[in-house]
């Protein structure tokens, strides 16, 4: 009971924290200058003050500034993010339309970041002092210090243009009409290069948080008595050491869910990956507010979601927490 009160009260921090970010993404976007109706028309070459402020009025951006935040807090509660008048369809299907490839593109890079760390980490600490501790060192630190879009390029080079192992962009092959397991394993090539991208910077971050806390461990009254107690390094490692040690990882990768959105957008632009990366770029450039509004909104729910997550787990692996 204790621990189903405990994650009720973490859900209940997370709605002023929503309700803070919408406040806070309404009032920093209008910072910029111009907007979309400044935008469209002078893109439609009839930019005179007259049909601007036709526009404006079309669009309720002639309304004082509260009326629109109090709109759109309203229409926010009613999970209705407007209508993304550069695209003529409601902001919501557009979103929900890319949210998909998104998600999948960040669970996998998350999943692999954060097994492939925690095993590289972990096999770092166990060979201390090594070779092998210095090659997975070197390696981290190469992966950390290297720019994401220049690593998807480098991919695409080796990968896609002289290996031909994998597709240079796009989804999946529309034209080939995949289905069943043919279309998953179509997806899943075109899905390698950009969890890859996206996934290696987090490794190395992974990689190397849990090789230092391992060896922190290491040096515990508890290690100590375990080995005192004749237990074998195998289970002192596996059964005591790494539940602890994983904590701080774990808890690391829910503090970097935001970096990883944000990360998509590169990603997904330099892959041509159709998820929101794409989207919210291209509303930024063309000034659709509406849209750029609705995508953060949903950014934030899923970094709450992802923290709320983390917590869950990190409460099961330590259930002192909940204290």
């Amino acid at each position: 009971m204790r621990r189903w009160r405990y994650f009720g009260y973490r859900l209940l921090l997370a709605l002023p924290v929503v309700f803070g970010i919408l406040i806070l993404n309404f009032f920093l976007i209008r910072l910029a200058p111009g907007d979309a109706a400044s935008v469209l028309a002078g893109e439609s070459g009839a930019a005179t003050p007259e049909y601007t402020e036709l526009l404006r009025t079309k669009f309720g951006l002639d309304r004082p500034l509260p009326e629109q935040f109090v709109a759109y807090i309203l229409a926010a509660l009613r999970f209705d993010l407007g209508f993304s008048f550069r695209n003529d369809a409601p902001v919501s299907e557009l979103i929900f339309a890319r949210l998909g490839p998104t998600v999948l593109l960040m669970i996998t890079a998350f999943t692999l970041a954060l097994s492939i760390g925690t095993l590289l980490g972990l096999l770092a600490a166990v060979a201390r002092n090594t070779w092998r501790d210095a090659v997975i060192s070197v390696a981290t630190l190469v992966c950390y210090a290297t720019p994401g879009f220049w690593l998807g390029l480098m991919l695409i080079v080796i990968f896609s243009l002289h290996l031909g192992w994998f597709p240079t962009s796009g989804f999946e092959n529309i034209a080939e009409g995949y289905e069943g397991w043919e279309r998953v394993v179509d997806v899943a090539r075109h899905l390698a290069m950009p969890a890859m991208a996206l996934g290696l910077f987090y490794l190395a971050l992974y990689t190397r948080v849990m090789r230092a806390s391992m060896l922190e461990q290491t040096g515990m009254d508890y290690v100590v008595t375990a080995r005192a107690k004749g237990q074998s390094e195998r289970r002192i490692m596996f059964g005591h050491m790494l539940r602890n040690a994983f904590l701080p990882v774990l808890t690391m990768a829910g503090v970097q869910a935001g970096n990883l959105i944000g990360g998509s957008v590169v990603i997904e632009t330099v892959f041509g990956w159709p998820g929101i990366g794409t989207l919210a770029f291209n509303a930024l450039q063309s000034r659709d507010l509406n849209l750029l509004l609705g995508i953060f909104f949903i950014s934030a729910c899923l970094v709450v979601i992802i923290n709320l997550i983390v917590e869950i787990l990190t409460v099961f692996l330590d259930p002192r927490i909940q204290a």
